[in-house]
């Protein structure tokens, strides 16, 4: 029977059992690799070093007949090296490490170069010492044959520039910088000489860098090599700081225009970028006859026969426009706003309904492009409507505005929910007209879209429902409906992701919502949604979250009969639920509790709930309540809270006494020490506490202000309304700003 059984189960056809011997030469090729790396006795006994030698004699023994990975290792430990023994290091490693980077490979060469770093930003050494021990070690090996290692070293090289006197640099680096930067020599070293040549800018006076630099800097714009211009194209911007304007306007802006029209599409764009960065050198007249006839050449070759400047050029325009702000005529500060216009919206007229054929011809590189573009000028848009004057916003960029905020693609839709906070500071009183893209941007089908909105959310808000003088009450109150919405949905779509980090963030933001929201609708759309999440979500922080905002919620809820049925379900749900994690979080919850509200209120709804977790079945529960019990002390009041005093001191000798776990008996004890320690308040004011309880009586003068306020909106209001229609809306702005009257 059994071998019926077994042959029945497994199907030994040809197809699979061919599957079969596939699957085994699979596992071979993937096991071969590991006997490979296996070391044989004799590579071991290769690799062993004497353990009895020093670190000095390790480092030198290594670097002599070891391997290339141990000889690697010995280049990493050279920082550690020279803070244990610098002088030894010096003296017998470095000369060693010198020797052994001539024929080393990319791997060691590049640990060099950031083990030459660390030296040099630890200070193991003093600078003189510095510059005449590795210096030239980095020079020599400025010139290395792979590109990643040039760039290394010269990378150390330009930080030791910074710390290094005037005289070491005109000898040992200006000097031979002379002969580098001729046509003479290698690509490579040309481009090293560019480089070095816009550090050194900033390191001498301005008539030395006339003297020794401008013309080295003048020969290299005009190299051969595309490279070689474009990379001293982009250092122009240096030298002319360290030149000054008046250099600047007459050695950097001829050669940066001459370089505009170079015949490489790299350097005219590092030229037009560099004009962008020196704009604020350059006076009234170099701007508009020089500079302006320059970039509106850029603007108007973009489109049609240089593609490649586009990226940049939206980029730079938010700058640009408002650098070049003063010389425009009317008729070109209209040409450059149409321009931008232009820019925000390329590559979505195939979704209008136009050019259906060239969509299909269209590239992805060309796609990509144009959302880049259209990512940049979500990012200038703060800069475009200072450009254009806030009180303009509405009648020239809003359409704009609203492509923006619904593009099909998330980069530019993350970039305006990350400016939309600046762009509503901008339009102050005119900040109710962006309100539904606020909306829209809380419905955003990209979670990033919705995190990058979140983060300045409560001042969003906070400018949408109180901003502008223009923005009345009612305008104020009409907006909330729709908003409301967006942000459940908002939360709920968080909720239901796997980006427990956003939904975090968010719930913390909403804790800005009763400054924003009525109570009510705080109390029924958001309130019970936090305790929801408490109870049901697994994310430690999430939950703690909640709690925080619940409790922020709790605090300024007006009406008595909702805060006794929120704290009950706390007390119930949490500190008395069958989950010790729920009741974990009602310990959580308390110490926001004791965090938000008077010491007052704790003790009257959650002391006694708290102590009674010293009960609990569950050793962590008691753990935690331990630690929390000095901050349920701190509390108390006497002689008001006596009583409350001696139900602590009971559940203390209680849990002396009875507690079986070793770790809750250790923690116990450590805080019965530091309770004993503990000075309790008296109800009058004292000295030592002086400001803890004026912060505490002021919490609780604002708990019955707002427990009063359902009086007067319910007796007064009402009376109000009967004799003036209007008297509604009175009543809805106390019941937002009824918290600001503390």
């Amino acid at each position: 029977m059994h071998p019926i059984i077994f042959f029945s189960r497994m199907d030994f056809s040809q197809s699979n059992l061919f599957g079969y011997i596939e699957d085994l030469q699979e596992l071979t090729i993937i096991e071969r690799p590991v006997r490979r790396s296996l070391k044989t006795p004799e590579e071991i006994e290769r690799l062993t070093v004497d353990e009895e030698l020093s670190d000095i004699e390790r480092a030198v023994y290594l670097l002599s007949s070891g391997q290339d990975i141990q000889g690697t290792s010995v280049v990493a430990n050279l920082p550690a090296l020279m803070r244990q023994n610098p002088a030894e290091t010096l003296r017998r490693v470095l000369p060693k490490i010198r020797e052994v980077l001539h024929v080393a490979g990319v791997e060691m060469q590049l640990t060099a170069a950031v083990s030459f770093l660390t030296v040099l930003q630890e200070e193991s050494v003093s600078i003189h010492t510095y510059s005449h021990s590795f210096l030239h070690i980095i020079l020599q090996n400025l010139e290395h044959r792979d590109a990643g290692v040039s760039n290394a070293w010269l990378e150390t090289l330009l930080a030791v520039i910074e710390a290094l006197p005037k005289e070491t640099i005109r000898h040992e680096i200006l000097n031979p910088l002379v002969s580098k930067a001729q046509l003479s020599q290698t690509l490579q070293s040309r481009l090293v000489s560019c480089k070095i040549m816009g550090k050194l800018a900033n390191k001498f006076e301005a008539h030395i860098i006339k003297r020794e630099i401008l013309p080295l800097v003048k020969s290299l714009c005009q190299d051969v090599e595309y490279e070689v211009r474009t990379c001293m194209c982009r250092q122009l911007e240096h030298i002319a700081k360290g030149i000054g304007t008046e250099l600047t306007k007459t050695v950097v802006l001829p050669e940066l225009v001459e370089l505009a029209r170079d015949e490489g599409s790299s350097v005219r764009l590092a030229a037009f970028e560099t004009l962008v960065n020196l704009l604020d050198m350059f006076d009234a007249d170099d701007r508009s006859q020089t500079v302006l006839p320059l970039v509106k050449s850029f603007c108007e070759k973009s489109f049609k026969a240089d593609e490649s400047i586009l990226v940049s050029l939206s980029f730079h325009l938010g700058k640009l426009c408002n650098g070049l702000y003063g010389i425009f005529t009317p008729e070109q500060h209209l040409r450059f706003l149409e321009f931008y216009k232009k820019l925000s919206t390329l590559g979505l007229q195939q979704e209008n309904g136009h050019n259906d054929n060239q969509l299909q011809l269209q590239t992805l590189e060309q796609e990509k492009k144009y959302i880049s573009v259209r990512k940049n000028c979500a990012y200038n848009f703060p800069a475009m409507i200072i450009f254009v004057d806030p009180k303009n916003f509405h009648l020239e960029l809003y359409s704009i505005f609203f492509c923006l905020c619904h593009d099909p693609e998330v980069p530019v839709r993350y970039t305006m929910a990350i400016s939309f906070y600046e762009v509503a500071k901008l339009l102050n009183s005119g900040v109710y007209t962006i309100h539904k893209e606020l909306v829209t941007l809380l419905q955003d089908e990209s979670l990033e879209v919705l995190d990058a909105l979140v983060s300045h959310l409560p001042e969003i808000l906070e400018l949408m429902t109180n901003g502008g003088e223009n923005s009345g009450s009612e305008s104020k109150l009409l907006s909330i409906p729709d908003l409301i919405p967006a942000l459940t949905t908002a939360e709920q779509r968080a909720a239901t992701s796997l980006k427990w980090r956003t939904h975090e963030k968010l719930l913390q933001k909403y804790a800005c919502l009763p400054h924003i929201i009525p109570s009510d609708q705080i109390y029924y759309r958001f309130l019970h949604r936090m305790l929801t999440i408490i109870l049901t979500n697994n994310v430690l922080p999430v939950q703690k979250a909640a709690a925080r905002t619940l409790c922020v919620y709790l605090r300024y809820n007006r009406k008595q009969e909702q805060r006794h049925e929120v704290i009950q379900k706390l007390i119930e749900q949490l500190g008395q639920g069958k989950s010790y994690w729920n009741r974990l979080r009602f310990l959580d919850t308390c110490e926001f509790i004791m965090e938000l509200f008077s010491k007052s209120f704790f003790c009257k709804y959650f002391f006694l709930p708290v102590l009674e977790l010293t009960h609990d079945p569950v050793a962590n529960v008691r753990m935690k309540l331990c630690y929390l019990l000095p901050k349920v002390k701190s509390t108390l009041k006497i002689p008001t809270d006596k009583h409350l005093l001696q139900q602590l001191e009971l559940c203390i000798r209680k849990l002396l006494c009875q507690e079986k776990d070793k770790d809750v008996l250790t923690i116990v004890k450590r805080t019965v020490l530091e309770l004993d320690r503990m000075e309790i308040s008296v109800d009058a004011f004292q000295k030592r506490f002086y400001e803890n309880d004026l912060l505490d009586q002021e919490k609780e003068r604002q708990e019955h202000l707002l427990l009063e306020m359902v009086y007067f909106i319910s007796t007064i209001c009402p009376f109000f309304s009967s004799l003036y229609p209007s008297a509604h809306l009175y009543e809805s702005n106390l019941s937002v700003s009824w918290f600001q009257l503390g």
